[in-house]
């Protein structure tokens, strides 16, 4: 690169002094001064590499800029709404839990009333009617583990759907920004999954344990009725018998 602009700067002074000689005055002596020719030539040449560097420099800032717009540029592409409304579904169908819901202090009061040891005092129909509100409770509960199952079959192809534009969305990102928010989505993405997979969980686990509880209750009460039916009553008592009216 400096050969080539020494070589310019030669050919520029070289037609430079061919000007000088041809605007002399007829008979003019012309002093050539080689050294001062040279050092001139050589100040263009590093003029002209000090302009060449500042312009290499400009475009080098100018790219930079480029490239740090394009790490700004935020994703044109959002599933949040869609991530939000899938989980509102979910919790929608954990709020419509039958008869017992997911409610720390109503579950104990009805462990306590429902589910506790049999009452020895009750009558025979009080006892048949808490058998029959623990089956309730249980059929109510594996139909609302069947609803809230579904519901989270459904939510698989809405996922399905966001994961394939996130992915598509991840690899066209123009810059840093585009690329970590992709990825900030398909974390979101996984984490609405594992939500609907701990409400499976948590419905499947209320179903099943609503219905070892009223097997457990169900043997206490047969027990007692067992009891009742062993004991001893007072036996045959006889009685006055009118064969006709008078």
């Amino acid at each position: 690169m400096t050969a080539v602009l020494a070589r310019r700067a030669v050919i520029a002074g070289v037609c430079a002094l061919s000007l000088a000689v041809s605007a002399s005055p007829a008979g003019a002596i012309v002093v050539f001064d080689p050294t001062n020719y040279a050092q001139n030539v050589l100040t263009a040449a590093r003029a002209l590499q000090q302009i060449n560097n500042q312009i290499a420099a400009l475009q080098n800032q100018a790219q930079s800029l480029i490239n740090q717009a394009r790490n700004l540029a935020s994703l044109p592409f959002s599933s949040l709404q869609a991530l939000q409304g899938q989980i509102q579904r979910t919790q929608q169908l954990l709020g419509q839990a039958q008869r017992l819901a997911y409610d720390v202090q109503q579950i104990d009061q009805a462990f306590k009333t429902q589910y506790g040891g049999i009452d020895l005092k009750a009558t025979d129909q009080a006892l048949v009617d808490g058998a029959r509100e623990r089956w309730t409770t249980s059929v109510a509960a594996f139909e609302d583990a069947l609803k809230v199952q579904a519901g989270v079959v459904g939510n698989l192809d809405g996922a399905r759907d966001q994961m394939s534009q996130l992915v598509g969305a991840s690899q066209s990102a123009s810059g840093a920004l585009q690329a970590a928010q992709a990825g900030n989505q398909l974390l979101a993405l996984q984490s609405q999954q594992l939500g609907d997979l701990t409400a499976l969980l948590a419905a499947q686990g209320r179903a099943q344990n609503l219905e070892a509880a009223q097997r457990a209750a169900a043997q206490d009460q047969a027990r007692e009725q067992l009891r009742r039916f062993l004991q001893p009553g007072p036996g045959y008592q006889p009685g006055g018998a009118k064969m006709f009216n008078n």
